[in-house]
C-alpha cells in the first residue's frame, strides 16, 4: 500500500466556460452534425465558435440567412431541439420536391459549414401557455415544434400530462420514431399515438390508419376538451383539426397553431395588389400628404404615400432589407428608427425590449411622420 500524495487544487485548475445567452438577433453559427431522420428528412445541429447558451421557448423558430445561386435567401425553420440541451440547437428539414431551400440544405449543408441565423422568435410556444394537460397534434414535418415541447417537458421532469399524436404518410415517414418510443417507455405522462395514412407493401404496422378524425381523437384523448392544444402541420391538416375542435365546442382560446405566414407566392401577389391600389389612389394624394423616409447609412431618401411600409420604401430605392415572412413573425427585417414616428402591427417577431429601444420590423411598420432609418 503506497502513501497518497495530497494534490493541491487552485482556482486556475477550473476554467469556467465563458458563455453568452442567446437573444433575438443575427448570429453566426456552424453546423456540427447532420442526422438522417428518415429517407427524406434530416436534422442539422448548430453551435457557435464561442459557447452560447441557446435558451428559447420550445416551439419558437429561427430564420436561416443563405446564399443560393448567388442570391440572398431567407427561410424560417422551427427549432426541433430543446433548451434543456443548451449549448446547441437543431432544425429538422424535409426535402420538398422543387423546394429551393430544403433541397439546397440537403445537398449542400454539411458539418463545418457556417451560416447566419436570425432569432429565436415566435408566439407559438409552450412557455407562454402553461397547462397541466396538453394535446400535441402534428402532421408530417410539423412534428418539430411539438417535439421540442415534448423534449423540454421530458428532460425537465415536468408534471405535464402529454398526449402526443402524430400523423405520417407511411411508417417509414415517421420522424423521431425511436426517440418517441423511448420517451413513451420511460415516463407514464407521455402517451404516444401514431397514425399512418397508408401502409406500403412489406411494411408492418399495428397503429392507427387513415386520418385523425373525431372517433380517433375520442379514443386517443377522451378528455381532449380539458387540454391545451398545440398543433402544427400542413395547412389542410390544421384546418381539419380546427374544424373538428370547433364543431365540438372547444374553447379555441386554448388552441395554438404554428404558422410562418404567407407563402412567397402569396406575398408577391399581395405586393402586386398593394402596388396597383397605390397607383389608383395616388391621384388623390397631394404632395403635402407624402412622407419622407431617409436611410441614413446609405444616404438615400424617398417620398412615400401614407400607409406604405418602410420595407416598400427601401425596395423603391433598391435597398435590400432581409425579409422572410412579410408578416411581422420572423423578425429578420428589423431596423432602427433614429428619428420620426411610426406605427407597427406585428405577430411576435420583435421583443418588447427591442421595440422600446427604437427597433421596428420594416415589413409591417408604417411611418406617420418623416422618419430617419438606420440602414
Amino acid at each position: 500500500m503506497t502513501n497518497s500524495v495530497p494534490v493541491t487544487v487552485n482556482s486556475d485548475s477550473f476554467i469556467p466556460v465563458k458563455t453568452q445567452t442567446w437573444v433575438n438577433g443575427r448570429h453566426n453559427v456552424r453546423c456540427v452534425k447532420v442526422i438522417e431522420e428518415t429517407w427524406d428528412v434530416r436534422t442539422f445541429c448548430f453551435m457557435s465558435e464561442q459557447p452560447v447558451m441557446y435558451f428559447f421557448k420550445p416551439g419558437q423558430f429561427v430564420t436561416l440567412e443563405l446564399e443560393i445561386d448567388g442570391k440572398p435567401t431567407m427561410r424560417s425553420y422551427t427549432i426541433s431541439s430543446s433548451p434543456s440541451v443548451p449549448y446547441s440547437f437543431s432544425i429538422t428539414v424535409k426535402r420538398v420536391p422543387g423546394g429551393l431551400v430544403s433541397n439546397w440544405l440537403h445537398d449542400n449543408l454539411s458539418e463545418g459549414n457556417e451560416l447566419a441565423v436570425h432569432g429565436p422568435v415566435g408566439v407559438f410556444n409552450c412557455i407562454d401557455f402553461p397547462a397541466e394537460k396538453v394535446l400535441l397534434l402534428s402532421g408530417g414535418v410539423g412534428i418539430t415544434p411539438t417535439m421540442s415541447m415534448a423534449r423540454w417537458w421530458f428532460d425537465t421532469n415536468a408534471d405535464v400530462d402529454m398526449a402526443f399524436v402524430h400523423s405520417a404518410r407511411t411508417p417509414r415517414d415517421i420522424i423521431y420514431q425511436r426517440e418517441l418510443d423511448h420517451m413513451a417507455s420511460r415516463i407514464g405522462n407521455f402517451n404516444l399515438h401514431l397514425i399512418c395514412e397508408s401502409i406500403e407493401n412489406g411494411q408492418a404496422w399495428h397503429g392507427y390508419r387513415g386520418y385523425l378524425d373525431e372517433s380517433k381523437l375520442e379514443m386517443i384523448a377522451p378528455d381532449f376538451m380539458e387540454r391545451e392544444v398545440f398543433c402544427c402541420g400542413p395547412g389542410p391538416y390544421m384546418k381539419a383539426v380546427k374544424n373538428l375542435l370547433e364543431s365540438k365546442g372547444f374553447d379555441m382560446s386554448r388552441y395554438h397553431e404554428e404558422s410562418f405566414g404567407a407563402t412567397p407566392i402569396d406575398i408577391a401577389e399581395d405586393a402586386k395588389e398593394q402596388a396597383e391600389t397605390a397607383q389608383v389612389e395616388s391621384d388623390a394624394i397631394t404632395q403635402s400628404d407624402m412622407l419622407r423616409v431617409e436611410f441614413a447609412n446609405n444616404g438615400k431618401s424617398i417620398q412615400i404615400a401614407p400607409g406604405e411600409t418602410l420595407h416598400a420604401a427601401a425596395s423603391k430605392l433598391d435597398l435590400h432589407i432581409p425579409k422572410a415572412c412579410g408578416m411581422g413573425i420572423c423578425g429578420t427585417c428589423k431596423v432602427m428608427v433614429k428619428d420620426g414616428e411610426t406605427t407597427m402591427e406585428h405577430n411576435g417577431g420583435i421583443t418588447d425590449d427591442d421595440a422600446a429601444a427604437g427597433y421596428v420590423l420594416s415589413c409591417c411598420c408604417v411611418p406617420t411622420s418623416d422618419v430617419v432609418i438606420e440602414y
